[in-house]
């Protein structure tokens, strides 16, 4: 009987103990997504090397096996203050810390210690896809005149996939998201100084790796390099030289403000980002772009970011 990719239930909790099944639920714990993509095998073939009498293939063994999926999510917070937004187990599940100020905000940063893993589970059309020990890495993406998203890649310890049945989701913690433009998205600033902006991109960059040793089965966050790209509106160098700031190794800070209405809105703000050499200019509708890298940079530590919902 053929399966249909497009039935797809989507589950994430956050785990007690490293790898063990935190068994998340349709009813608490679905997750509104797009863009699924799961290879659920993922690993090398070690060859056995074997002496023939004969020219022949050599026959394999399956090892280093694990999984990966990735998945967008809307960038629209839960629409009370104070109140976690539903995908926030996937942000902690990248080594990032949720602190929550009950009435006020919610607030996400990155973390180095004890970073949390999750158990997700892919149900498609019969058959449920379980992976523990997830821990991943995200990019924030808006676009004018798009749909902010979280890009999320989680790797996460093998196992094989099961006939199950579908989980029934219940998904109406997750808001409706608002289209990125000069009304929905009222601040992005380049050191204080309003930017005209066409692209945003912070990125994460968790370096993952499957540490699998006696004794240890484990997928682990082993590093971190943050990275912002930007295309902005050109300004008279008189202005602000993003080639100077470069040239002199300077940093700025950089906040980008979406949502207007109270529970509704999300700021990304880089204190410290290091402006790199700007790329080759670009144009726009006539107009002269600048591409711009921004290496957020440590201040006392773990504070290269953050994300506030308020």
């Amino acid at each position: 009987m053929a399966q249909f990719w497009h039935k797809k239930v989507l589950l994430a909790k956050i785990e007690t103990v490293y790898g063990t099944d935190s068994v998340p639920t349709g009813g608490a714990n679905a997750i509104l997504a797009k863009n699924i993509r799961l290879s659920a095998m993922e690993g090398s073939d070690t060859s056995r090397e074997l002496d023939f009498a004969w020219f022949s293939a050599q026959p394999t063994i399956p090892a280093e096996l694990y999984q990966k999926i990735s998945f967008d999510v809307e960038l629209a917070p839960s629409g009370t203050a104070g109140t976690a937004p539903a995908w926030g187990p996937l942000l902690r599940a990248c080594s990032v810390a949720q602190t929550i100020s009950a009435g006020t905000s919610v607030t996400f940063n990155p973390i180095t210690n004890a970073p949390e893993s999750a158990t997700i589970y892919l149900h498609n059309d019969g058959s449920r896809y379980r992976l523990r020990g997830s821990r991943g890495t995200a990019k924030f993406r808006l676009s004018p005149q798009g749909i902010p998203y979280i890009e999320f890649e989680f790797h996460s310890l093998w196992e094989a996939p099961s006939a199950q049945t579908d989980a029934v989701p219940t998904l109406t913690a997750f808001q409706k998201p608002i289209i990125a433009s000069k009304t929905n998205t009222p601040t992005f600033t380049i050191g204080g100084a309003a930017m005209v902006a066409r692209d945003f991109a912070l990125d994460l960059g968790n370096q993952l790796e499957r540490r699998f040793l006696f004794n240890a089965d484990e997928i682990i966050i082993s590093d971190r390099a943050e990275s912002l790209d930007v295309s902005v509106e050109s300004q008279p160098l008189g202005t602000w030289n993003p080639f100077a700031v470069a040239a002199a190794q300077g940093t700025v800070a950089v906040v980008v403000a979406h949502g207007t209405a109270a529970g509704a809105i999300a700021t990304l703000t880089v204190p410290t980002g290091q402006v790199k050499r700007p790329g080759a200019l670009q144009e726009y509708q006539r107009r002269t772009e600048w591409p711009i890298s921004i290496t957020p940079l440590p201040s006392a530590g773990n504070d290269q970011w953050t994300l506030v919902l308020t």
